[in-house]
């Protein structure tokens, strides 16, 4: 009887994982990876890389293209906010330039990391399978010339900690507003980036739906039936890493 009560009790008061352990937790649309940030980390740019990396962090904590990444668990996470909510992400949707980083990045390397070459990237072909290396091939092959230029650090949100961290709606609207860089890459810009909220200081409508975009007039010939315009990027913009750290 006492067994049978003792394990009731489990059952409804369970164990709280240990700090630091990793605990992915399913929800909608997001889980918890059981890392928590609790201040805008410092970010350094991984040399030749346009990738930051989290030297401070006991976590593999990425930063490229506008997103947060984190590898934990075995899988991989992303984020527009530097402490979540985080978004798993498959295998075959992450941005090829955040799996060619270094060994020697990953702060906290799972076991199987044990004996690859810390200069060279994860044999991610190895982990995943020939499926995944064979939809990828040449994945780990590239010119250093034809890198895109990183892209800036959302530094406004180093105010945001603590209590003052922003709910997930709250979070969309404040990156919309003050963060000027538009996802280049097409893996970022098709799968976390899709109809963001238009900018609340843009001068018009946003016909692109993109953070930034410029409105374009609407040009119309006699005659003939009005067409859409494209819209043109934005230019991109090189940041000051040492003015920003």
């Amino acid at each position: 009887m006492r067994y049978l009560l003792l394990v009731g009790v489990m059952l409804l008061f369970p164990t709280a994982p240990a700090r630091g352990q990793v605990s992915v937790q399913f929800g909608l649309p997001s889980v918890r990876i059981g890392i928590h940030q609790p201040v805008f980390p410092r970010l350094v740019l991984v040399p030749g890389y346009p990738v930051y990396y989290a030297p401070g962090s006991n976590a593999n904590y990425f930063f490229y293209d506008g997103m947060y990444w984190v590898f934990a668990g075995d899988n991989w996470y992303a984020s527009d906010w530097y402490d979540g909510p985080w978004s798993m992400v498959e295998p075959q949707y992450v941005p090829v330039y955040v799996l060619r980083v270094p060994v020697r990045y990953y702060r906290s390397p799972p076991p199987y990391f044990r004996g690859w070459y810390r200069d060279a990237p994860p044999r991610w072909g190895v982990r995943w399978g020939h499926d995944w290396e064979r939809e990828h091939r040449g994945w780990d092959r590239w010119r250093r010339q034809d890198a895109p230029r990183p892209a800036p650090l959302p530094v406004y949100q180093r105010q945001f900690s603590g209590g003052r961290y922003p709910q997930p709606q709250e979070q969309r609207r404040l990156h919309v507003e003050q963060y000027r860089h538009e996802p280049r890459d097409p893996t970022v810009r098709q799968r976390f980036w899709a109809n963001p909220p238009e900018r609340r200081d843009a001068p018009g409508p946003n016909p692109s739906g993109w953070p930034g975009a410029r409105p374009q007039p609407r040009v119309e010939q006699p005659g003939a039936t009005p067409a859409a315009q494209p819209t043109p990027a934005p230019g991109d913009r090189l940041v000051d890493v040492e003015a920003l750290l």
